[in-house]
């Protein structure tokens, strides 16, 4: 740790305490933050700046954000570089790489061919988290070579989905039996993907996490990975279904299965007896479910902080859900059961 980012993470931190916009020659400001509890504000210093997250406190050599960061950073996944640590005080001072996401750069995407250009960058990044993370590195232990998207896990997020949607958004109030006949068809299809190989998955890749800082910062313009603290073991395809089926940005079809069969080109080499056709039904049936979750997440956090800004995001990704049951004859029941009970 320089002195220097020693002095700005104890001014920055008095500052925030103090709730204090201008002192000792420093300027912060309040960021959006993403959908957890974790603050993010910006420290300006002269011609520099900086970012720093505040949660809780925490112990800096268990906490599972730099255990995975530093994991992340030791395989050339590129990550904001952590300049300071105070685990005492729950701050964290990173490298600032802008405002930028994948989702602003898609906004202002002029042409078919740079939205495809942006989205195979995304790929390339992914198979690389994949190809470069087969096992743990270094003496400390990443938390997520010890949890995976297992059937218990998986369900666990169909539950949860079928709560916040249906209870806490609908105001449905299911019956067992009308519960039940939801849980079902979900929990054949969590085996079916439960009994698929593992990669150590980010968890949550999508175009809002995932940012494009300047050109001639220390990552010259390219994707860097944020909020990757609850990787753990998974499908492939549990993060190719959250870039190409984001509830943020939707995709036609046909691009759709361009990418996948893309990113199947560069997954391949690393795993030469991945079968073509399964995987892109795997892939298929893994969004069912992954969008599934997003929902849940998204109804929740109506539900429990009243927070609605999501909800806008909730009819699309359950048509993509609708759109994809529709390929699996054997689920017909329950993508009719879904669509009575949301548009009915």
């Amino acid at each position: 740790m320089t002195a220097r980012a020693e002095t700005v993470r104890n001014d920055a931190h008095r500052m925030i305490v103090a709730q204090t916009l201008e002192g000792g020659g420093y300027r912060i400001k309040k960021l959006a933050g993403d959908a957890s509890l974790r603050k993010y504000y910006r420290v300006y210093h002269g011609s520099d700046s900086f970012v720093l997250m505040h949660t809780e406190p925490f112990e800096a050599s268990s906490y599972d954000f730099l255990l995975v960061h530093n994991f992340l950073e030791r395989a050339d996944v590129p990550v904001p570089k952590m300049l300071a640590v105070e685990g005492v005080k729950g701050t964290i001072l990173q490298e600032d790489l802008g405002d930028r996401t994948m989702l602003h750069q898609l906004a202002e995407a002029e042409s078919a061919d740079q939205e495809m250009a942006l989205f195979q960058e995304s790929l390339r990044l992914l198979a690389l988290f994949h190809s470069s993370t087969h096992k743990a590195q270094g003496e400390k232990p990443v938390p997520g070579f010890n949890h995976a998207f297992d059937e218990e896990k998986l369900m666990w997020e169909v539950d949860f989905t079928i709560e916040h949607l249906f209870g806490s958004y609908l105001k449905r109030g299911l019956n067992d039996k009308e519960r039940e006949s939801i849980r079902a068809p979900f929990v054949d299809i969590t085996r079916r993907l439960a009994a698929e190989p593992r990669v150590f998955t980010h968890r949550d890749y999508h175009s809002r996490n995932l940012m494009l800082p300047e050109s001639g910062t220390s990552h010259d313009g390219k994707l860097v990975c944020i909020d990757f603290q609850d990787a753990r073991m998974g499908l492939r395809a549990y993060d190719l279904a959250s870039i190409l089926r984001d509830s943020y940005y939707q995709l036609p079809e046909e691009k759709i299965y361009s990418l996948v069969d893309y990113y199947y080109g560069l997954a391949k080499k690393e795993e030469p007896s991945l079968d073509h056709a399964h995987f892109v039904r795997m892939f298929d049936l893994m969004s069912v479910q992954r969008n599934f979750k997003a929902i849940g997440s998204f109804t929740s956090f109506y539900g429990k902080r009243n927070d609605a800004m999501y909800i806008r995001f909730v009819g699309n990704t359950f048509e993509n859900i609708r759109r994809n049951l529709a390929k699996f004859p054997e689920y017909k029941e329950l993508r009719k059961l879904l669509f009575h009970y949301y548009y009915f």
